[in-house]
């Protein structure tokens, strides 16, 4: 990572279900990946690119990056030198909770376009994260409240409902469930598929279409989530590495990095040590 580049990935005790995030990244690439939760990055300065749907989307200052939970996505600077913002995740329950109390949407309710230009709900964003910073709880929910709100009524819908239909679509599901279960041991390509009884490049291709990245690239990423879990019960990170498959700490700390954003030591003080807030900023290292 280059210098001036900054992060902190945090938790506020009395926002649950929501994890937080201010960074500037000017070098940082974020590989594919998902998150279980809503991301909402309201960008302050710069550009960020992201690959999402098909193509890449351009966030500016003024404008929002929002992806819906288990949405592949990648992100980098759009510009020389980078991009800043804060960011909010709440959990798929939380924005279902406040959708049913202020919007008439129905079903699992969502984002419809991936870029929101809105300056009012990136200062919204931003005003969250520095009531969390300091440890005002009424001011952090009312505001993370409107925030959503707002978000889903200006580019609210409902999310469809994944179905489970074709032949491959259901290879792809029971592969994803083997990776699951065989995550610290995982199987080969060739071994995957004939467990299925499938051939290789079948199971790429039907895996890609269900979860938009090659089964290697979804394992990466489902460890990551899962090392994510385990730094938050207390496990060391050397520790949740082995865990989960990864052959070391670093190998470890290089995935953890390029997916969550922060060290999973710096990740991991961040939860455990300041649960109430509090103003500690790690540099990132790559």
């Amino acid at each position: 990572m280059g210098s001036g580049e900054r992060a902190r990935h945090w938790q506020y005790a009395e926002l649950p279900g929501v994890d937080l995030l201010r960074a500037r990244y000017i070098r940082k690439t974020f590989v594919r990946h998902t998150h279980e939760h809503f991301v909402i990055a309201a960008i302050a300065d710069g550009v960020e690119v992201f690959h999402h749907g098909g193509g890449d989307q351009y966030a500016g200052a003024g404008a929002l990056a929002l992806v819906n939970p288990d949405t592949p996505h990648t992100g980098r600077a759009g510009v020389p030198e980078g991009w800043r913002y804060g960011a909010v995740y709440p959990s798929p329950e939380v924005v279902a909770g406040i959708a049913a109390e202020t919007t008439a949407l129905r079903g699992t309710p969502g984002f419809v376009r991936p870029v929101l230009d809105d300056p009012y709900t990136v200062e919204l964003v931003h005003r969250v994260l520095r009531a969390a910073d300091e440890g005002n709880a009424l001011a952090a929910d009312t505001l993370l409240r409107v925030a959503v709100t707002r978000l889903l009524r200006l580019n609210g819908g409902t999310l469809p409902r994944r179905q489970v239909r074709t032949a491959g679509a259901r290879i792809a599901a029971r592969a994803r469930a083997l990776l699951e279960e065989r995550m610290a041991e995982p199987p080969s390509l060739e071994r995957l598929a004939a467990d299925l009884g499938t051939g290789p490049f079948a199971l790429l291709r039907a895996f890609r279409e269900a979860y938009g990245m090659p089964p290697h690239t979804w394992l990466t990423d489902a460890r990551v989530r899962r090392v994510r879990g385990l730094l938050d019960a207390g496990v060391t990170p050397a520790e949740a590495a082995l865990t989960v498959g990864f052959t070391d700490q670093p190998h470890l700390n290089r995935h953890f990095t390029r997916i969550v954003g922060v060290p999973p030591g710096a990740y991991q003080r961040e939860r455990n040590d300041m649960p109430s807030g509090g103003a500690r900023t790690y540099k990132t290292r790559g």
